[in-house]
């Protein structure tokens, strides 16, 4: 993997104009190319906040971010940022500009004077990709919210950004939804090597990650591996985070005798540890 660092930010704080305490208090923090990053934190943890800094969307109080080599707060990089980073909020309903789902993800790159051969084949080509091209002649308020999503994904695709940050995303979905959402992002991380950054509170999502990393107070806490991470179950417990629920079960068990020897993150992983901890009893 890549290790080319694409966003940094240099000791940001940031306060929204109506609120008395900060949002970001001396953030510094790195995301790198072709990495699949989750970022956990509470409700108020300053995660939704980091993201918006990352494409512009809001400004440094204090400190700096740095996009692709372009500083955030010079408003003439604003554009030469959003070609680099795309971005795909909560609500899909709220990206969602016309009444045909190619028409949708065609919207962004014509806005970029893109020739409209080339829109064709790129319109086609994300659609591919997220699973929706068969759904390209369909209205989007007929969809269910993760076909909205993965259209809203497929609209960053036809721009050819090279990262795509996405704030809690699946947030609004039913667990059909999160897992057609998450494969999509899995499959643009390993086919195209595009860096993800996903904002999230699902534990399940942040498992399939390269790298977690927990805000808390306008900080990052927490920054490793899933293990590395889900491993400090007592700091997330104290800031109101869960650990994922097989490694929970695991735990559970290890208490009441019944030691699986290693901590599973998944539950394809709980299951095979536990049927060799049941064909070794035997």
């Amino acid at each position: 993997m890549s290790m080319n660092k694409i966003i940094e930010f240099k000791n940001v704080d940031f306060r929204y104009a109506d609120e008395e305490s900060d949002a970001l208090n001396g953030l510094n923090l790195e995301f790198y190319e072709g990495q699949f990053t989750c970022v956990l934190g509470h409700n108020g943890s300053g995660k939704s906040t980091m993201a918006k800094l990352i494409n512009a969307l809001e400004y440094p109080t204090s400190g700096s971010v740095i996009t692709y080599g372009y500083d955030t707060s010079d408003e003439k990089n604003e554009i030469p940022i959003r070609r680099k980073v795309g971005m795909v909020f909560q609500n899909p309903d709220n990206q969602i500009v016309a009444t045909i789902v190619e028409d949708d993800v065609a919207f962004g790159p014509e806005n970029l004077g893109v020739p409209r051969e080339e829109i064709r084949r790129r319109v086609d080509e994300a659609l591919r990709l997220v699973d929706m091209y068969d759904y390209r002649k369909h209205e989007p308020h007929r969809l269910s919210g993760g076909q909205k999503q993965r259209v809203a994904i497929a609209g960053v695709i036809a721009m050819q950004t090279n990262c795509i940050v996405l704030d809690e995303p699946t947030a609004m979905l039913d667990p059909k939804g999160r897992r057609e959402v998450m494969n999509a992002l899995l499959k643009l991380k390993n086919d195209l090597g595009i860096s993800v950054i996903l904002v999230t509170h699902f534990m399940d999502e942040a498992v399939k990650a390269d790298r977690v990393v927990v805000m808390n107070d306008g900080k990052a806490c927490l920054d490793g591996s899933p293990a590395e991470v889900f491993s400090h179950s007592a700091l997330l417990k104290n800031i109101g985070l869960a650990v994922p629920k097989p490694m929970e079960l695991a735990v559970s068990l290890k208490e009441n005798g019944v030691d699986l020897k290693e901590t599973p993150l998944t539950t394809e992983e709980f299951i095979k540890l536990f049927k060799n901890y049941i064909d070794n009893r035997g």
